[in-house]
């Protein structure tokens, strides 16, 4: 099923499922998607009350879209949570760990609902374009999610600033994404306390050509949704180039255009909500 009527977050909040206090926060947040986490931020004793939290919290936050996060298929929670998600208010199912159509395609049969998958391995990369084509008949992918801490360790690269060595990885992400008008959306940043280091990777994700940002603490979703939003200088050069355009190519203030480039206007300025 295509996602081309889907807006595309900008900002993703993870929360652990298992925490009251933060989902009653993140109901007051400004934020595209709010994804409930069962995985990574739960404690192995949590797991259970965790899955009955999130399927109790899925239905409460208004507008906002709601995503949950199940355990990977090598968990023993991995069908229990699936048929949670099934049975929940739940939006969207985030999928860890993917690392070939088969996922999808088996927790598809599963949770009914439209996926979002992991990108957390050297296989998962690998096999990216494959997995991006695994939508279709029974099958609703939304789009891709880079984990970019999981895919460090997979490469075995060295601590520090990793995000270089997975500038291929990322760009094959995005083309797979593209490729069936899936969302793309760039993986967390772990500093917390570094708000010009998150803003300087929003504005490289968004020059990447990722659709949004998943988050991990409520003080950095205003950064990622300015990083993510057209400017005001490009939104007026958008619409003044719609408004100057009369088809073909032609010339625009200083340079060439065509219809391509009234379309791509056109989207920025529907995303923007004008």
């Amino acid at each position: 099923m295509a996602t081309k009527t889907r807006i595309a977050p900008r900002t993703a909040l993870f929360l652990p499922a298992s925490n009251p206090r933060a989902i009653a926060k993140a109901r007051t947040l400004s934020v595209d998607l709010v994804i409930l986490d069962l995985e990574d931020a739960v404690k192995e004793a949590d797991k259970r009350a965790a899955r009955d939290a999130a399927r109790e919290a899925a239905g409460t936050f208004g507008e906002t879209p709601v995503a949950i996060r199940v355990n990977g298929p090598e968990s023993p929670h991995h069908k229990a949570d699936l048929k949670m998600v099934r049975r929940s208010a739940a939006s969207y199912v985030v999928l860890p760990k993917v690392e070939q159509p088969k996922d999808v395609i088996d927790a598809a049969m599963r949770a009914k609902k439209p996926q979002l998958a992991m990108i957390e391995s050297a296989a998962g990369v690998m096999n990216v374009g494959q997995i991006a084509c695994a939508t279709g008949y029974r099958v609703d992918l939304a789009g891709l999610i880079v984990g970019p801490n999981d895919l460090a360790h997979s490469l075995k690269l060295p601590p520090g600033d990793t995000r270089p060595a997975l500038a291929l990885s990322l760009q094959l992400v995005v083309l797979a994404a593209r490729s069936r008008e899936l969302w793309a959306l760039d993986g967390v940043y772990n500093r917390l306390d570094d708000p010009e280091g998150l803003a300087a990777q929003c504005r490289e994700g968004r020059a990447l050509g990722f659709d949004g940002k998943t988050l991990i603490h409520p003080n950095q979703i205003d950064i990622a949704r300015e990083a993510y939003s057209p400017t005001p200088e490009e939104l007026e050069e958008a619409q003044a180039l719609i408004e100057a355009a009369s088809g073909g190519a032609e010339r625009f203030r200083d340079r060439m255009i065509e219809d391509m480039h009234v379309d791509q206007a056109r989207e920025m300025l529907a995303r923007a909500g004008r």
